[in-house]
């Protein structure tokens, strides 16, 4: 992560944010030496409706086959 001076931000700020954009890489602006503000790049995709939650579950077991009962509508 790249770090730049306020004072130097200021007078480089247009350069900087299309370097940014175009590079993806992400900016910290110090003040005295100290962190005071991060410029990063904005996500340009759109999140996805379906399939969003791909992956995020894991089945365990077999959730296929019966478990030897048998189930009678009849009762």
């Amino acid at each position: 992560m790249k770090q730049i001076a306020a004072g130097e931000f200021k007078t480089k700020c247009l350069a900087l944010l299309d370097e940014v954009a175009s590079h993806r890489l992400e900016l910290v602006v110090t003040k005295r030496g100290k962190p005071v503000a991060k410029l990063v790049p904005v996500d340009t995709e759109k999140p996805r409706l379906i399939g969003r939650m791909a992956g995020s579950i894991q089945i365990i077991g077999d959730i296929v086959s019966s478990t030897g009962e048998t189930w009678n509508a009849d009762k």
